[in-house]
């Protein structure tokens, strides 16, 4: 089953979704170098500080807590390190990886307190994600396909999932018997490739872990706001539904599937180009 991670700082929040089925907590402490990277883009930048962590800890106690920290630093990240599993992060995720070297130095620093995932989100960490995946220290990896798209010069997020990067990075793992997952996920019926998709590639690949993306929240910054625009568990029941049904489907229907993620991508950047 994949897990599904639901990224908040919000105690009431993360106790709700925690309540509806949702498998981890993500609270996102990065913030170094994003903006400059991201803020001309669509995309969610969160404002998370430490004092979230334990908070979020607080509500929330049956269910995993990942916190994201900033990129390493010699300096800092020790540190920062300490904090978060004070606060009782159970998973630390490392952004912005340029070498292995600076996750052996996150192993170093977290002395097994608590998991850790290498985020491959740069050109320099896919190129070496065998070696990062064989490290003793790493629990998990988890592919970032924004960053990781930006970087590559790709027009949509998607693209390296419809161009063979992601099978190939997937491939590279699969040798250390790590669990992986890879970018976000929409709600069933939606997303500019659609959720169900989407979801049929992380079985085709072996992805036991995606983040709900924000069409499963709207930016809503209460229980009530998600309240009044879904029926949160029924939208995580009908994606556990669409998981099934790809998980029963033959080799042929996800072939299939990943040919239509293909055709689906082209025809997004063939819009995206005549704009």
């Amino acid at each position: 089953m994949i897990r599904l991670m639901f990224i908040t700082n919000l105690p009431e929040m993360a106790h709700f979704v925690a309540e509806a089925g949702v498998n981890r907590i993500f609270v996102d402490l990065e913030q170094e170098g994003k903006f400059e990277r991201q803020g001309h883009r669509n995309t969610l930048i969160s404002r998370h500080e430490i004092a979230d962590v334990a908070a979020v800890r607080k509500a929330a106690p049956g269910v995993e807590l990942l916190v994201r920290i900033n990129p390493w630093s010699d300096e800092r990240s020790p540190g920062e390190v300490e904090a978060v599993i004070a606060a009782g992060a159970d998973l630390i995720m490392l952004p912005m990886i340029r070498d292995s070297g600076q996750v052996r130095r996150l192993g170093a620093a977290v002395a097994g307190r608590a998991a850790i995932i290498p985020l491959i989100e740069t050109v320099a960490s896919a190129n070496a994600i065998g070696e990062i995946a064989a490290l003793t220290c790493v629990h998990e990896l988890y592919i970032g396909l924004n960053d990781l798209h930006m970087e590559l010069g790709c027009r949509f997020m998607f693209e390296p999932l419809a161009d063979g990067l992601v099978d190939r990075l997937a491939a590279e793992i699969r040798p250390s018997g790590k669990p992986f997952g890879f970018g976000g996920i929409a709600r069933v019926g939606e997303g500019m490739l659609p959720a169900e998709l989407v979801l049929g590639e992380h079985v085709r690949l072996g992805s036991t872990r995606v983040i709900l993306s924000r069409t499963f929240h709207r930016m809503a910054d209460d229980v009530a706001g998600i309240q009044a625009d879904m029926d949160f568990g029924r939208e995580l029941a009908k994606l556990r539904q669409c998981e099934t049904d790809w998980r029963n489907a033959s080799a042929a229907e996800l072939a299939r599937n990943h040919e239509a993620v293909r055709a689906a991508v082209a025809t997004i950047i063939g819009k995206q180009v005549a704009q």
